[in-house]
């Protein structure tokens, strides 16, 4: 398990750009027959990827540094099917993800592994918070998702936001989780730009064809940096960070938040004739 601590403000103006990727980027969650995680201070988040190969399943182990028998122990888990189909065996109980489909797993749960199906590439993303509650486990299909459309053809950013894990849905203590998927002709994502000081945010961006690249902002809304993602990369957002950013073409995103509240408009915009 990789580690990430937490980060002042004050230190990410002058780092350079290896330093910045190496706190906030993580770049190789997602290697054939492996099970890859990453802990980030901010709010306790783990997140992760899990590629099993045909024929070999791989069942989650919770790392030493987590000082936990299981990994649901003391947490809750989010499952989001970047890939075509795969399966989730939790507790003896089989659950079948297509592209999007999001899969809760409650705290306390003792045992789950996860199986490619035939021969779909299965890549299973991952991401956790601490709980205590113990929420029963739901599967939420991309077609059962609160979904509404936001955004302007006219600036680029018409897009479809898909709300898998809300206050208004499936229960969390922590976790809030959907997914972003932009319009052809569309780039610019979470417009207009914004903070929320109460939550963590990390994106995973998916659906990205090969030779193009995400331009990501993060930093203070008066001091940015820019990080250039690919495919699959992911990217930590401190509270204190803005998180936007443009595509050389559409792609989509899963973003998730954990930390003080669940409240998805308790955010504190941004004009973009702020942003420096």
């Amino acid at each position: 398990m990789q580690i990430r601590h937490a980060s002042h403000p004050a230190d990410v103006g002058g780092l350079p750009k290896a330093a910045l990727r190496e706190r906030f980027v993580a770049d190789r969650l997602f290697v054939p027959g492996e099970q890859t995680l990453v802990y980030t201070h901010e709010d306790r988040m783990v997140i992760g990827g899990v590629v099993p190969l045909a024929g070999s399943p791989i069942e989650l182990v919770a790392p030493a540094e987590l000082r936990s028998e299981r990994f649901c122990d003391r947490r809750e888990l989010a499952v989001v099917q970047v890939g075509r189909t795969g399966t989730v065996l939790v507790d003896g109980v089989e659950y079948t993800l297509d592209h999007k489909d999001v899969l809760y797993i409650g705290q306390g749960t003792r045992s789950v592994t996860f199986a490619a199906t035939g021969d779909d590439e299965a890549a299973f993303y991952l991401a956790s918070a601490l709980s205590f509650s113990g929420y029963p486990t739901r599967l939420v299909r991309l077609q059962d998702a609160n979904t509404t459309q936001t955004g302007d053809a006219a600036t680029a950013n018409r897009r479809t936001v898909h709300k898998h894990i809300h206050a208004d849905g499936v229960r969390s203590d922590q976790l809030v989780l959907g997914i972003t998927a932009l319009e052809p002709g569309s780039v610019w994502n979470s417009m207009p730009p914004h903070t929320h000081d109460r939550r963590t945010e990390v994106y995973l961006y998916f659906g990205l064809p090969e030779g193009h690249r995400i331009q990501h902002v993060m930093g203070e809304p008066d001091d940015t940096r820019t990080l250039v993602l690919s495919d699959r990369d992911a990217v930590i957002s401190p509270s204190w960070s803005v998180h936007f950013g443009s595509g050389t073409t559409n792609y989509a995103f899963v973003w998730v938040m954990a930390g003080e509240n669940q409240a998805f408009t308790d955010m504190d915009q941004i004009p973009v004739t702020a942003l420096a």
